[in-house]
């Protein structure tokens, strides 16, 4: 007990808890203790993403029906061992959260937190991303389909045209994110040019199914190509985050050979299934560092030059 609440140590660190009992999740029975319990048991698997990177918080106090706080800051009373770092903004700076100790992922649960959003660049070069991130966002779940075979067409174009490596996860929504590493060399701008001209022309080649357009009510039953989350300070949902919806879908690297087969849904891996998937089974985005490049530019200009190519004619 700490202050007369509940404590849990994690790493050595005494966790302070209170209000387990709180339901997070009606449908599922879901509650606030069973979200530390998460948090904490997958703790080994979710720091390797996180650390040096500023957090943004999805905080859900009364669970995923009450009010949704997106919080940066991080608070005073966050106690002294949550590291914290000050990242600059257009106007000043912000003192966000990082996720370097699993004490830290149980710490933000307690205080409600579901959703972790990660930096696409790290502390020791914040302007200058080691990833891009492309959202492949289907109008709904029906669309799921389509968002796994644009995945796969989006592996193959940079694999070929670019010689960068894809890594795809479900969002824990209806669709999914592909991220490619990137040794930090550029800023942000160039980062999301390159994102925006990979975009555009995948959607030149199916322009029925796919669209960069930002505009929702231009989109129709089109699977948008959002780019836009490749900008400073930008974010993205982190690995084995669970999402604040229905159903407690959990954001999961996949194996590119699960999307191939086709046999996904958007509802597949929860906070109660997530343990079964993982056991046994290799990570995905184990050599995700191993495989950064720079930015190739040269191939870049010719692959903007002649669209032709990307189509393989």
């Amino acid at each position: 007990m700490v202050g007369g609440k509940p404590a849990v140590r994690v790493g050595g660190i005494p966790v302070q808890l209170s209000h387990l009992d709180k339901v997070f999740f009606p449908d599922e029975g879901i509650t606030k203790g069973d979200l530390v319990e998460y948090y904490r048991q997958m703790a080994p698997r979710i720091l390797p993403f996180l650390r040096d990177r500023p957090l943004v918080m999805g905080r859900y106090p009364d669970g995923i029906a009450g009010h949704a706080i997106v919080q940066k800051n991080a608070p005073g009373y966050f106690p002294d061992w949550v590291s914290r770092a000050e990242v600059g903004k257009k106007d000043g700076t912000v003192r966000h959260v990082i996720g370097d100790k699993a004490a830290t992922l149980v710490y933000l649960a307690n205080q409600g937190c579901i959703e972790l959003h990660s930096f696409l660049s790290r502390l020791e070069a914040l302007e200058r991303p080691d990833q891009l991130v492309f959202d492949l966002d289907p109008p709904d779940e029906a669309g799921f389909g389509l968002a796994c075979q644009t995945a796969l067409e989006l592996r193959e174009l940079l694999a070929r045209e670019l010689e960068l490596s894809g890594y795809v996860k479900t969002t824990g929504g209806k669709g999914l994110h592909v991220h490619v590493p990137l040794r930090p060399e550029h800023d942000f701008d160039t980062v999301r040019d390159l994102a925006r001209d990979v975009a555009g022309l995948l959607a030149t080649q199916s322009p029925r199914q796919l669209t960069i357009d930002q505009r929702k009510d231009q989109r129709g039953q089109r699977l948008y190509l959002d780019v836009m989350r490749n900008g400073y300070a930008q974010m993205a949902v982190a690995p084995f985050s669970v999402r604040a919806r229905p159903g407690a879908t959990v954001a999961t690297p996949l194996h590119w050979a699960e999307v191939e087969a086709g046999q996904l849904t958007p509802r597949d891996f929860t906070v109660r299934t997530i343990a079964g998937r993982l056991a046994g089974r290799d990570d995905p985005w184990a050599d995700m560092p191993a495989r950064r490049r720079g930015l190739p530019v040269s191939r870049l200009a010719a692959l903007r030059a002649s669209p032709e190519a990307g189509a393989g004619s």
